[in-house]
Parts: C-alpha cells; sequence; structure tokens
C-alpha cells in the first residue's frame, strides 16, 4: 500500500536522523537538505538508497539532483509510488 505524505515525511525524518544526525523534528517539508540540514552529497545518496528500500520506490541519480528539499523528495515518492 502506497504511504501517504505524512507517512514519507515521517520516514524520511528518520532517515535523515540515522544518516545525518538530524533531530526528526527538525525535517520539515520546506527544508533544503545541503543548506538547512548539512546533508552532504554522500549523505544524499545514503537518504536516497534508504528512501528506496523503504519506500519500495526508484530514484534514477538524474531525479536526485532535483530533490533540493525535503518537500520535494516527498513529492518526488508520491509520484514514484502510483
Amino acid at each position: 500500500m502506497a504511504a501517504t505524505k505524512e507517512e514519507i515525511l515521517s520516514g524520511l525524518a528518520d532517515i535523515v536522523n540515522e544518516i545525518a544526525g538530524i533531530p526528526t523534528e527538525d525535517v520539515e517539508l520546506d527544508k533544503s537538505f545541503t543548506d538547512d540540514l548539512d546533508v552532504d552529497s554522500l549523505s544524499m545518496v545514503e537518504v536516497v538508497v534508504a528512501a528506496e528500500e523503504q519506500f519500495s520506490v526508484k530514484i534514477p541519480d538524474d531525479d536526485v539532483k532535483n530533490l533540493k528539499t525535503v518537500g520535494d523528495a516527498v513529492d518526488y515518492i508520491l509520484k514514484a509510488q502510483s
């Protein structure tokens, strides 16, 4: 079953917390991965791989560069699930 926007946000928050040590409550839709959450390119790859596994989606490398904010990632995963 497809995850809701809230479930995806919560899951991403857990992933970012685990990989980058960012408190889950700081992971919000309007936050930039690099500017606000201090997720570097290597950590971003780990976030993407974990998100692909957790939400059973595929995020091609070409699309990862377009995922600037948490909201971008949530919307991408929502679309990719269907």
